[in-house]
């Protein structure tokens, strides 16, 4: 059984990197940076304070405080389960595609990326799930899905490390969530 999720993820590994173009390889690389989704942010900050207006303050900590445990635990993890990226295993760093170089640390297991913007996707989610903001819902999901995706389009991660980063993300964001409603009321 092992084997065979093992082989699947590495086939959706393969199958998620090959389509490569000029324009995604100079793109695709800058989908992660702060700045492109800049406007995104300030749309979801301002949707936020329309529905909790002081309470922002608190939601902006919480989510600071979600980052720092989603990025921490995440990095935690890959430090202790060793799982090596694609591009630094052996069978794999010839059979994908690279771009600039790119190859992220020595181990992917979990996804950082996957814990930080799930966990923030899931976190907001849960803030906004009963007002009838849903373009707002479809982009918190999309956008972490989006950030995801780079991660196999450049090679440095498996299917099962965004997996598992994501669950990761959503837990933390439940328990901040919870903890959000106990000092928020």
């Amino acid at each position: 059984m092992f084997q065979l999720l093992k082989n699947i993820d590495e086939q959706l590994l393969l199958y998620g990197n090959s389509f490569h173009n000029s324009f995604f390889d100079a793109v695709v690389p800058h989908l992660t940076d702060f700045w492109v989704w800049l406007p995104l942010f300030v749309w979801w900050t301002y949707e936020l304070y329309k529905i909790y207006h002081k309470k922002l303050i608190i939601i902006v900590l919480c989510v600071v405080g979600l980052l720092v445990a989603a990025d921490r635990s995440s990095v935690l993890i890959k430090n202790s389960v060793k799982r090596y990226r694609p591009t630094h295993h052996a069978v794999f760093r010839d059979k994908i595609h690279i771009v600039n170089d790119y190859r992220g640390g020595q181990y992917g297991y979990v996804s950082s990326h996957a814990a930080n913007s799930f966990a923030i996707a899931c976190f907001l989610f849960l803030l906004i799930r009963s007002s009838a903001k849903k373009w707002m819902k479809i982009s918190l999901f999309l956008w972490a899905l989006i950030f995801c995706y780079t991660r196999i389009y450049l090679g440095v991660h498996y299917p099962f490390d965004l997996f598992s980063g994501a669950l990761l993300g959503c837990f933390l964001a439940f328990l901040f969530y919870k903890i959000f409603c106990k000092f928020s009321s």
